[in-house]
């Protein structure tokens, strides 16, 4: 369980260095950080994976939602990071 629990925790982190990247593209090209199809267009994936595997899907769905939240709060402040838009 200890290990499992190790990878969980490294592959989350490894996911929002990615989301990271993601954020600071999106600042230099004034992106919003939010978009709503892309969220949705996931998390019907990740329901489909939940389901495949056996986890409840509105389980992987408040999982994955929790994770898109705080996603977006980073790219929030990287974006104010960034200065003005102009």
């Amino acid at each position: 369980m200890d290990n499992i629990d190790a990878a969980v925790v490294h592959m989350v982190a490894e996911r929002f260095k990615c989301t990271q990247q993601v954020g600071h593209l999106k600042a230099a090209h004034h992106l919003p950080p939010a978009d709503p199809s892309r969220e949705a267009q996931q998390i019907a994936r990740l329901r489909r994976l939940a389901e495949n595997a056996n986890l409840d899907p509105a389980f992987a769905e408040k999982l994955l939602n929790f994770i898109i939240a705080e996603v977006i709060r980073h790219h929030e402040r990287i974006a104010e990071d960034a200065g003005p838009r102009g």
